[in-house]
C-alpha cells in the first residue's frame, strides 16, 4: 500500500473528525487509541482495530506486540497532523467502543469499585482508571460523565488502561439500584463528613464515589451514600484533586485487605 502523503486525504480527514469530534465518536462507535504502549494494551484486551496507520520515522523500527493488521504508513506531516501528543510515538488506531453493562462486570469475592460522577476533565477520569487498574479493582462506573470515556484524550491520560479496567457509562439511579443488589456499600468522598477515611473497616464490598472537579458529589450520592469519609487537610485548600483523592481512598483499601490477608 502506498504511503499516504497528503493531508487532504479523505482518510486523514477522517480521522481527524474522530479525535475533534464527539459526536462523530458516537455516531461511529469507534475512538482513536494513539501511542505503541497503548495500542498493545487495546490489543490484549482483546479489540481488534479497524485501521492502523504508522509514521516509520517517529516508529523508529519499534513494533506493535500483537498487531496483524497491516498498519497504513504515513509521512511525518500527515501524522502530525492527526495526533494531539507533542511527541508522538508514530503509532495510531482506529479502535470500536466497547459498551459494557453493569450485570456484565465481573466482582470478586469483595469487590471494590470506584464511581465517578460527572467527571469533565479527560485527565482526572484517566488518571483514575491509572489507579484503579493499578490497585486491582473490579470496575469504574462512569455515572452521568460530562466527558465520555471513549474521548481520545482519556484514552491518552490512562495511558490506556481504559481497556484493562472494567469501566461502564451509566446513570445514577442505576448504579445505586445494581450496588445495593449486589451488597456493595457506598463511600462517599467530600470534606465535608465527620469521619477520616483511615477510621472506616474497608474490607468488606465497597464502592468509592467521587465527583465533580468543583462540586464534588450531588445530593443523590449525599444522600444515599452509606457512609461518608474525608482525608485529613492541613493546608489552606479543603480539598485535593479528585484524581488525587480517590488514590488515597483506595490505596487504604488495599493496605487494610493486605493486612487482613
Amino acid at each position: 500500500m502506498p504511503e499516504l502523503t497528503s493531508l487532504q486525504n479523505p482518510r486523514v480527514k477522517t480521522i481527524v473528525k474522530l479525535r475533534d469530534d464527539r459526536r462523530q465518536r458516537q455516531r461511529d462507535s469507534q475512538t482513536l487509541v494513539e501511542g505503541r504502549y497503548e495500542l498493545e494494551l487495546a490489543l490484549a484486551s482483546g479489540l481488534r482495530p479497524r485501521e492502523v496507520f504508522v509514521c516509520e520515522e517517529l516508529a523508529a523500527g519499534k513494533t506493535v506486540a500483537g498487531l496483524d493488521l497491516a498498519a497504513v504508513t504515513v509521512t511525518r506531516t500527515v501524522f502530525e497532523k492527526m495526533s494531539q501528543r507533542e511527541n508522538p510515538d508514530g503509532w495510531l488506531a482506529v479502535v470500536p467502543t466497547q459498551q459494557r453493562t453493569l450485570d456484565s462486570l465481573r466482582l470478586s469475592q469483595t469487590p471494590f469499585l470506584i464511581l465517578a460522577e460527572s467527571l469533565e476533565k479527560p485527565g482526572n477520569l484517566g488518571a483514575i482508571l491509572r489507579t484503579a487498574d493499578a490497585a486491582g479493582v473490579d470496575g469504574l462506573l462512569v455515572c452521568d460523565p460530562r466527558v465520555e470515556l471513549y474521548n481520545p484524550n482519556v484514552v491518552r491520560a490512562s495511558r490506556g488502561t481504559l481497556f484493562t479496567v472494567p469501566a461502564v457509562e451509566t446513570t445514577g439511579s442505576d448504579a445505586l439500584a445494581w450496588l445495593k443488589a449486589n451488597g456493595i456499600r457506598v463511600l462517599a468522598a467530600t470534606p465535608q463528613a465527620d469521619t477520616f477515611y483511615t477510621d472506616v473497616d474497608l474490607r468488606q464490598p465497597v464502592c468509592i464515589a467521587v465527583g465533580t472537579e468543583d462540586e464534588g458529589l450531588t445530593d443523590f450520592w449525599m444522600d444515599n451514600a452509606d457512609v461518608k469519609v474525608k482525608i485529613p487537610m492541613a493546608g489552606k485548600v479543603n480539598s485535593l484533586n479528585v484524581s488525587t483523592s480517590t488514590a488515597v481512598i483506595l490505596y487504604e483499601i488495599v493496605r487494610q485487605r493486605s493486612e487482613n490477608g
